[in-house]
């Protein structure tokens, strides 16, 4: 079992930063790699970063240069810093981690709302 919360989401104007943060709880040792995702009104849930246990990480396309996935590996506390926001990058922002049970991802947050004004 595995419990996940995130914070850090706010309204920001268009070339702001925001930094987000999931604490984890829970069985901790049972987890592979953490996530971001993020979902806007009307459009399916999307990948933004993850990072896998060993701290390997990856960025969607459109977010490289600007986003960066890292994580505290004795609390798993993963960060998201966002830099040079965007209008589309306004969404629902989830953290979610894979425990190895078949699904890439298993366990999420409940998500945390991020606002980018133009």
């Amino acid at each position: 079992q595995v419990q996940l919360v995130e914070s850090g989401g706010g309204l920001v104007q268009a070339g702001g930063s925001l930094r987000l943060s999931c604490a984890a709880s829970g069985r901790l040792f049972s987890i592979f790699n953490m996530g971001w995702f993020r979902q806007a009104p009307g459009k399916e849930r999307e990948f933004v970063a993850k990072i896998t246990r060993s701290g390997d990480t990856d960025v969607r396309d459109d977010a490289k240069g600007r986003f960066t996935v890292s994580r505290d590996r004795a609390s798993y506390t993963m960060y998201l810093q966002m830099n040079s926001l965007r209008p589309e990058d306004t969404a629902v922002y989830y953290c979610a981690a894979d425990t190895g049970t078949g699904l890439e991802f298993d366990y999420w947050g409940q998500g945390t709302q991020v606002t980018v004004s133009s």
